[in-house]
């Protein structure tokens, strides 16, 4: 784990954009890519002496005022505000305190929900915590995910799945952009402080360097919508787009997969054991 993530966030943030995108001058002689740290310092309004100092992590504390003097400066996106506020929360705040805090993932499945995934039937739909456990799905979930292994854990979970079972890298053409969107995840809807997100992460990084390598790396905010390509060992090439919606209360997501093309629509019917037609594609 970066012990400096908030630093690395704003160093990384700050050499990915260019003087152009903010009005200055791009100049001939740059050594470093992006903007330099007097350049935004001038921008947000601070010292470049402060400014050093959180990119260094000498100082974790920074105003809720700076933050977002900075976002603005950088033209950060909302989901990358997000982010920045939540590293420096977690910067700021008491290890102890944070662990005592921490809720225990919710694994059980409010009565409305179970009914919306009833009515999703027969799309594959999957409800997991935000450590990437599976705590619900649709029948036609199961029928898609089961051949794959994705079903074989107690519990279930996507993150040890696609990082530990030999199956996910064969069954995944798209295999590292998936990987990089559940450490995402795992990274931004999760305290690593947390005692069982650390279990799990110790666990994982034991496994490997991809794993380890991704999450020393600079967080980044997951996607929640795109498309995913699946060699399934029953219905063959499938392309699947997929939707997710955030449970914040119960510190869960909805995840909705759709089939993106007719081909896939028609194999997941077969799959579920349906006439063709149930599901359709959705194209875009």
């Amino acid at each position: 784990m970066n012990d400096n993530e908030l630093g690395t966030f704003l160093r990384t943030r700050r050499e990915a954009v260019t003087p152009a995108e903010v009005g200055l001058p791009t100049g001939s002689r740059r050594r470093t890519p992006g903007l330099r740290r007097a350049e935004l310092a001038t921008l947000a309004g601070i010292s470049i002496e402060y400014l050093t100092r959180l990119e260094q992590g000498r100082d974790r504390n920074p105003s809720v005022k700076v933050l977002a003097a900075i976002g603005d400066a950088l033209h950060l996106p909302a989901a990358d505000r997000l982010l920045m506020h939540r590293l420096a929360k977690e910067h700021g705040a008491d290890k102890a305190l944070c662990q005592l805090v921490t809720a225990p993932p919710v694994r059980t499945v409010r009565p409305t929900l179970r009914a919306l995934l009833d009515r999703l039937e027969p799309a594959p739909a999957v409800l997991l915590t935000w450590m990437g456990d599976i705590v619900a799905c649709t029948q036609g979930y199961e029928r898609y995910a089961r051949p794959l292994g994705l079903l074989d854990g107690d519990p279930p979970n996507m993150v040890r799945y696609l990082f530990t079972d030999a199956r996910a890298r064969a069954v995944y053409p798209g295999w590292d952009r998936l990987a990089d969107e559940q450490v995402a995840h795992l990274r931004n809807e999760t305290s690593l402080r947390d005692p069982r997100v650390a279990a799990l992460a110790e666990e994982l990084t034991a496994a490997g360097a991809p794993f380890r390598d991704r999450l020393a790396a600079v967080p980044v905010t997951p996607a929640r919508s795109g498309t995913d390509l699946v060699d399934h060992p029953e219905a063959g090439r499938l392309r699947l787009s997929y939707e997710t919606l955030a449970l914040p209360d119960e510190g869960q997501r909805l995840v909705v997969h759709i089939p993106a093309d007719e081909a896939t629509a028609t194999a997941l019917d077969r799959l579920n054991g349906r006439r063709p037609g149930a599901l359709r594609a959705v194209s875009g």
